[in-house]
């Protein structure tokens, strides 16, 4: 995996961390009267930054927002779809650098 592959996947991880403790605590506070649900978003950036190379893709940052009143009242079931969405999406991640781990290790040792 080249320098460029691998700052991506690392910085949508932390983008996709930073979206589950997001979600969690608007799970976590559901029952809250006036609670405003958290938003993380990060895509955007990171697609925007990609064409710039290694350092610009390192320096974005998830993005924290705070609905407004009336804007996307917390919704326990849409919450809970995005925690199942974003725990696939993490885990999918972690799969392709464990199955490029294999790759570099094969190609380290000969055996293959």
């Amino acid at each position: 995996m080249d320098r460029l592959a691998a700052t991506l996947v690392i910085k949508a991880l932390d983008g996709l961390s930073a979206r589950s403790v997001a979600t969690a605590q608007n799970i976590a506070n559901a029952g809250t009267a006036g609670y405003r649900p958290l938003r993380v978003s990060f895509e955007q950036a990171l697609a925007g930054a990609a064409p710039l190379g290694p350092g610009a893709i390192a320096a974005v940052q998830p993005r924290l927002q705070t609905a407004g009143a009336g804007e996307g009242d917390l919704r326990l079931d849409l919450e809970l779809a995005t925690a199942s969405s974003t725990a696939l999406r993490y885990a999918a991640l972690i799969e392709v650098l464990n199955r490029q781990l294999q790759l570099d290790s094969l190609a380290a040792t000969g055996n293959g």
